[in-house]
């Protein structure tokens, strides 16, 4: 999205089953080349600790606004429409799987 990995760090897995919510805490935007990185970043270094790829896929956007993202995910275990919503004024939001219709 606008060129850059769009990341979040999901502090407990993300949500597979609809109406799950999760705290997602936005980090700084990603070059592309780091699309496949996987590794251990050094302590006192920014993003210390280990960095994995969890899941794989594409995504569709359906809705972007300044504090909510609606998207649809089709990856290796995140299938489903998906959905963003910011809580005010900080860099920690609510990632939710939508319910099918």
């Amino acid at each position: 999205m606008d060129g850059v990995l769009k990341s979040w760090a999901v502090p407990k897995e993300p949500p597979l089953e609809p109406g799950v919510r999760r705290l997602a805490v936005e980090v700084e935007d990603h070059s592309l080349d780091y699309a496949n990185f996987e590794g251990v970043i050094p302590e006192g270094m920014y993003g210390a600790g280990k960095v994995e790829i969890w899941d794989k896929g594409t995504y569709q956007l359906k809705h972007r606004s300044i504090n909510k993202i609606e998207f649809s995910l089709n990856g290796e275990k995140m299938h489903g429409d998906y959905v963003l919503i910011r809580f005010k004024g900080n860099r920690n939001w609510l990632l939710i799987k939508k319910k099918n219709p």
